[in-house]
């Protein structure tokens, strides 16, 4: 009697969101097949069947909140009867407007959450419990205690979202004062994956110590050999190359050129990665994700290319795997495909170091003979945690980069 419960999706998922069941009571289900769509922290991701037979109870609604390991569905092989089975928990959706009528066949109760501290009064919490929160950003006012008498220990803290809540009480009164002045308006109920990247981001911003470099590049010889490349590429039928593709093959290998700058930081020690995977940060129609590359120093420029086109593709399509979006150690995101000249982008923790790829642009530049003349310039900005990384070392990584990007027949090397 294969229990199907809900897994773990992404390394930091603690629980999901059925999003959708694709199959229904009474369906018969083969390996492979697809039960239902799952929303993760990450990203909103197909749950397939490990087992065969008949889909026999769905215990979650479409919208329930399960956490990881509790039960969600039943399947039952030939000649398999139901045995009481208890019913998975599932926390409350935000409200939304349904189209489809509840899938399970038994109605689920929504697990009682336990209530935050009253506002009066002064919160009970142990020390570490205040050192750990104050070092998060969380709030503890927003935390219910499971110690003795409701006093706050160090396991709730460190399984509260960062940031706590403080900085949506705070930015609320602001809010509800330009109702009415603003139009018409709408609460747009906030997605797994866009709580994440908001505590996260949040986290990042307010603890780590940013620091920014901006350097202007001749894009001109990339162009002229991505122009010649494609040229022998549409001949031969072959995959076109972006400009993307160059870049990202150039800060794999600087990175290894510069093994500083392909580092985190762990508390009382920095971790240099051996290897160089490039997370890349792709738009999705909930938020972003940041499918990973890995070992892309070891990669040919083809390589690059195919591996990206695929990753991006299964992002788009909510197909990548776990293992697909973890382990990245150095961020890249790239806004010139809309039109954006530079930006200063937001560390990825635990990563210490991601770069904003700027658009190519034909601007007027000065050549060596001191003329004036109509070339291609991009802008590439990085954004460094000076935990990790010092100024000196942050140069040194850029310069190797814009010696690969204006001397791009290197990366064929």
């Amino acid at each position: 009697m294969p229990l199907v419960t809900m897994p773990k999706l992404s390394d930091t998922m603690l629980e999901g969101t059925l999003v959708k069941w694709r199959k229904k009571a009474g369906d018969n289900i083969e390996v492979g097949d697809i039960l239902a769509e799952v929303e993760t922290d990450k990203a909103t991701m197909e749950m397939e069947s490990f087992d065969e037979g008949k889909l026999t109870e769905l215990y979650v609604e479409e919208g329930g909140i399960i956490k990881v390991g509790d039960k969600i569905a039943l399947i039952l092989a030939e000649g398999e009867t139901a045995e009481a089975a208890p019913v998975a928990k599932a926390a409350p959706a935000a409200e939304k407007p349904k189209a489809a009528a509840p899938a399970a066949k038994t109605p689920v109760a929504p697990a009682p959450r336990a209530a935050a501290p009253a506002a009066t009064g002064r919160v009970k919490a142990s020390p570490l419990a205040r050192k750990i929160a104050a070092s998060r950003g969380v709030n503890l006012s927003t935390i219910a205690g499971t110690g003795p008498a409701g006093r706050i220990v160090k396991k709730d803290v460190e399984s509260a979202p960062v940031g706590g809540g403080g900085a949506a009480v705070s930015a609320a009164p602001a809010i509800r004062a330009a109702r009415g002045i603003a139009g018409e308006e709408k609460s747009i109920a906030l997605t797994g994956m866009r709580k994440t990247i908001a505590e996260r981001l949040l986290a990042s911003k307010t603890q780590i110590p940013h620091f920014y470099l901006s350097v202007s590049m001749d894009g001109g010889p990339l162009m002229a050999l991505r122009k010649e490349l494609n040229a022998m590429a549409e001949k031969d039928g072959s995959q076109k190359l972006t400009v993307n593709d160059f870049i990202l093959l150039a800060a794999a290998r600087a990175a290894a050129e510069v093994p500083k700058i392909n580092a985190a930081y762990d508390g009382d020690a920095i971790i240099e990665y051996a290897d160089v995977n490039l997370a890349v940060a792709v738009a999705i129609e909930d938020g972003l994700i940041t499918p990973v590359i890995k070992k892309a120093n070891t990669l040919t420029l083809r390589e690059i290319s195919t591996q990206m086109k695929e990753l991006a593709a299964k992002a788009r399509g909510k197909k990548l795997k776990p293992e697909e979006y973890q382990g990245g150690t150095i961020t890249l995101s790239s806004l010139g495909a809309y039109g954006i000249d530079s930006f200063l982008p937001i560390i990825n923790p635990p990563q210490s170091f991601i770069l904003g790829i700027g658009a190519i642009t034909k601007q007027p530049v000065v050549t060596e003979h001191d003329q004036i003349a109509i070339g291609h310039r991009m802008v590439i900005s990085a954004s460094g945690d000076h935990r990790v990384v010092d100024g000196a070392v942050a140069a040194e990584y850029m310069n190797a980069l814009r010696r690969l990007v204006e001397k791009p027949a290197l990366l064929l090397l």
